[in-house]
């Protein structure tokens, strides 16, 4: 398992020599294990000798019962945000402290992003990462806000004060607004994904680039769209969000 979580978007192909050195593996027994592991076809190696996840692993994991079913449901909705603003629209949920983006929809000429599908994001400059964090609970906000606050961009908020109160914010309103805190010239305006029983179970967003749309125009269309997936989770009006310590 540690060979195959050595893989990632930013390291999809690795070397032998890079599989034990991340793993801290002795080379013959990495080389034992990932013989083992292409053979079952949970790696496949390229002509350059270098390994990549494999086809059989990739269709085990979207069979993951959270991740298929809320890319499921979350597709129609993320389809007709794209269809109606042409800009990335993605769907991301919460992992350790960061946020892992679990589908995306890109526009050819929208702006660059620095993650993938699957990729991480960190929770204090991402408009998905400040949803998902406001609704986690106070014990997640204190040791994401006691940790490194990286400063991505100069825009990047860094002052626990501040982020503490766009927190609050972010748990009354239920979005985030987001300007070139993690990439310089994107902005991303994401709103909760509730299930039926108020859990705050995704964030779902829309990322543009800086001053070609005004995030507060395509804000009634992404906070529509996530009180329409929360609905097709089960929740309904009445049913107020609740964080993982069971809080209103």
């Amino acid at each position: 398992m540690e060979l195959l979580f050595s893989f990632a978007p930013d390291a999809p192909e690795l070397s032998l020599a890079d599989l034990a050195r991340r793993t801290g593996l002795p080379h013959p027994t990495a080389r034992r294990l990932v013989l083992e592991l292409a053979k079952a076809g949970a790696l496949d190696q390229r002509p350059d000798g270098r390994y990549v996840v494999g086809l059989r692993l990739w269709q085990l994991g979207t069979l993951s019962p959270l991740t298929e079913s809320l890319r499921t449901m979350a597709q129609p909705f993320m389809e007709d945000l794209f269809t109606a603003l042409d800009q990335h629209v993605q769907l991301a949920v919460l992992k350790g402290q960061e946020a892992v983006v679990l589908e995306r929809l890109s526009a050819p000429r929208a702006v660059g992003l620095m993650s993938q599908v699957g990729g991480r994001l960190p929770l204090h400059c991402s408009a998905v990462g400040k949803v998902l964090l406001s609704h986690a609970g106070s014990d997640l906000i204190d040791e994401v806000i006691s940790g490194e606050l990286r400063r991505h961009t100069a825009k990047t908020v860094t002052d626990p004060r501040v982020l503490r109160q766009e927190l609050a914010e972010c748990r009354r309103t239920g979005y985030a607004l987001v300007r070139g805190e993690l990439t310089d010239g994107a902005d991303s305006i994401a709103t909760r994904v509730l299930d039926r029983e108020g859990h705050v179970v995704a964030a779902l967003s829309v990322v543009v680039r800086s001053g070609s749309v005004q995030p507060q125009t395509v804000l009634p269309s992404v906070i529509t769209s996530g009180l329409g997936l929360s609905r097709t989770l089960g929740w309904r009006p009445g049913v107020r969000f609740r964080d993982d310590l069971g809080r209103h």
